[in-house]
Formats: structure tokens, C-alpha cells, sequence
């Protein structure tokens, strides 16, 4: 295998396709990247058995050829090289030849053969949806995945996938995130999937704000996503996600508006005296008056009020803070609407401009 590529173009892949290789490795070559030069173009590929990323460039190849070789220590190499610099890949015997200007390395390698790769996926449905509807979707709901919980299901994103539709949901169990988009995808039946917390953060990381179409697959152990010259990969969690309509009260009759910047910062400053532990803090509202409590094992207290929107009777409950302040993080919306039914009921947090999201917040006895 010899060929010659512009360092940007070979970093640049590297770069997107590396979040797929992890530090530690039970097996050898998954610390590898798959390198495969065709008669016209060079394939680059990573996977940790779960995820998978693949990127192409359309290249002239010197001489055909596949080899693995050091994931990170080629993407080191590749960004102590000057900008617009060539490098010149061959491989001799076992090792792989790098050469640019008067830099030289050689790499050990390993045979393409010890390469494991994911199965084949078995295409149920598929559409194609403009890249940033899909960003913005998970984006909003994201935060929410639990971390490590023992319900698997949960260290995920729900996808639901139905006819001019497509839903994102996310709860760790004492919170959810909600979020709706429409599209021109054509199914016949909703689909629902749910996508490892790892998958979710690479393909957000492959993804931006552009309108351009990427085509989403999805089978029934996989979801694959193809945009440009990169197919990205990921299994599956096989489990029933949660209903989460059942979840999202719709009986709340106290009704709450304000700026949501203003709610962050007085919540913010609120915070800094709440149990680390727990973050719990108490909302006290009365009449166009919201009143933020918190205190700490040291007798530390803190007493925040803002002027809101509110006709009703006082209602006190008591939350994670961070929770609400995340759901608040995820928009850029001017204006928050809580609306909640009394001190042991979730509250549900909504923006008037953006009625396509809802989030849902658990209350803590304090």
C-alpha cells in the first residue's frame, strides 16, 4: 500500500472518525484505525464494537492495499505536521512508513484481518431529514439520559420516527426532555428506537447547524447515518423505553411566566447555598412573586426573589436545581412558562414560542 495525501485532508478525517476509538482496549486492534486504499480512493475506519465511523476521500492510490495501524499516535503525528503539508503512507513489512518534508516515523501494524467490524445492518426504514432539524432535536432533549443506570434502557435517546414526524425523548427517572420536529419522511408505522449515550455524543458531534440532507437507517439492532463523505454507525439498546406520555402531566392548573434568563440566574444564585449532594431548592409562588430557598448542612441559607407572571393561590415545592436550570440551558427562548399542580406533582416546564418542547421535573421533598 502507497499513497500521497494533503495532511489537512487526512487530519481533518481523523479527527471525526477518532471519537470511535477508546484509550483502554480489551482487543489490540480496536486501538486501530482500518486504512483501505483502493484504486481511487482511501477509506478511513474506527469502532469500539458499538459505534462505528467510516470516511472516504476520493484520492489517486500509488498502490492498493488495507493495513491498521495506531489510531492516536497517527492523529498526533498529523497535527505536529505544518498546515498544507504533504504526507507520503507506505507500508514495509510490518511497519507503516510516514514521511513528510524531513520528518519521518514508522508505526507497528497490524493486519486488516484482525479488524473487527459491527453487522451487517438490515435496512427496516429509512429517510433523509436536513442535518441541523436532527442537531437541534438532540440538542434539546440530550441532557436528560441517565448515566450508569442500572435500567439500561435509560443511558439512551429515544428516536421516534412516524409519519411527517420525528421525536426525541430522554429521562434518567426523576426528570424528562421532550422534543418534536416535522418532516418529510414517508413511514407507515412509528418506529422507536433508542441510541447508546456514546452514539448520541458522536453523531451530535458529527452534525451542524447546515440544511443539507442526511439519510438516516434504521435497522433492527443498528441506526446508521450517512452525510458527506462519513457513515457513522451505532447499536442499539434493546429495551422498551418508558411511556413517555404518561409522564408529561397535562392537569397543571397554576400557571407561572417569566424571562427565562432572569429564572436561570436567580435559580443560579440560589444554588450556590443548596445541599451539594442533593441541589435540592424550594420555589415559594405567590401573587406575581417567585421566592427561591435554599440552604445547607452548615446553616447556610439563601433567599432569592423575582417578579413574575402569576395569579394563583401560594404553592411551594421543592426541586433538583441543576434539573431545572439544564431544561432552561436547552433554548434560547426569552420567555419560560411552569405550570404546576400542587407541592407533589412534577412541574412542567414549556416555552410560548417553541410549543414543540416540554420538560418534565420530578419534586423533592426538602
Amino acid at each position: 500500500m502507497k499513497f500521497q495525501i494533503q495532511r489537512d485532508n487526512l487530519l481533518n478525517s481523523l479527527q471525526q472518525i477518532i471519537g470511535a476509538v477508546e484509550k483502554r482496549q480489551t482487543m489490540p486492534a480496536l486501538s486501530n484505525i482500518l486504512i483501505k486504499a483502493n484504486n481511487d480512493s482511501l477509506s478511513l475506519t474506527a469502532t469500539d464494537l458499538e459505534i462505528e465511523f467510516v470516511t472516504n476521500l476520493n484520492m489517486i492510490i500509488d498502490e492498493p492495499g488495507e493495513i491498521t495501524v495506531p489510531a492516536r499516535k497517527l492523529l498526533d503525528i498529523c497535527k505536529s505536521l505544518p498546515t498544507e503539508s504533504q504526507v507520503n503512507i507506505s507500508i514495509n513489512d510490518d511497519k507503516a512508513m510516514i514521511q513528510s518534508g524531513r520528518s519521518r516515523f514508522s508505526l507497528v501494524t497490524l493486519p486488516a484481518s484482525d479488524f473487527p467490524s459491527l453487522d451487517e445492518i438490515s435496512s427496516n426504514s429509512e429517510f433523509e431529514i436536513p442535518q441541523n432539524t436532527l442537531k437541534d432535536i438532540i440538542d434539546k432533549t440530550a441532557f436528560a439520559m441517565a448515566q450508569q443506570d442500572v435500567r439500561y434502557y435509560l443511558n439512551g435517546l429515544m428516536l421516534e420516527v412516524g409519519s411527517k414526524i420525528l421525536r426525541a425523548v430522554a429521562t434518567d427517572g426523576h426528570r424528562l426532555a421532550f422534543c418534536e420536529k416535522e418532516t418529510d419522511c414517508e413511514l407507515a408505522d412509528i418506529k422507536q428506537v433508542i441510541l447508546p449515550r456514546k452514539g448520541v455524543i458522536e453523531l451530535v458531534r458529527l452534525l451542524d447547524n447546515s440544511d443539507d440532507k442526511i439519510k438516516i437507517i434504521l435497522g433492527n439492532n443498528h441506526l446508521r447515518v450517512e452525510l458527506n463523505n462519513i457513515r457513522f454507525t451505532s447499536k442499539l439498546i434493546d429495551g422498551r423505553f418508558p411511556d413517555y406520555n404518561r409522564v408529561i402531566p397535562d392537569d397543571g392548573n397554576s400557571i407561572m411566566t417569566a424571562e427565562r434568563d432572569v429564572l436561570k440566574q436567580a435559580l443560579i444564585r440560589a444554588s450556590i447555598l443548596s445541599n451539594e449532594k442533593y441541589r435540592g431548592i424550594r420555589l415559594i409562588l405567590e401573587e406575581n412573586l417567585v421566592r427561591l430557598q435554599a440552604h445547607n448542612p452548615d446553616q447556610e441559607e439563601a433567599d432569592v426573589e423575582m417578579e413574575v407572571n402569576y395569579k394563583g393561590e401560594t404553592l411551594e415545592i421543592g426541586f433538583n436545581v441543576n434539573y431545572m436550570i439544564d431544561a432552561l440551558n436547552a433554548t434560547n427562548s426569552e420567555i419560560a412558562q411552569l405550570t404546576l399542580r400542587d407541592s407533589n406533582s412534577s412541574c412542567l416546564l414549556t416555552y410560548p414560542d417553541q410549543p414543540d418542547c416540554k420538560y418534565v421535573i420530578m419534586p423533592m421533598r426538602l
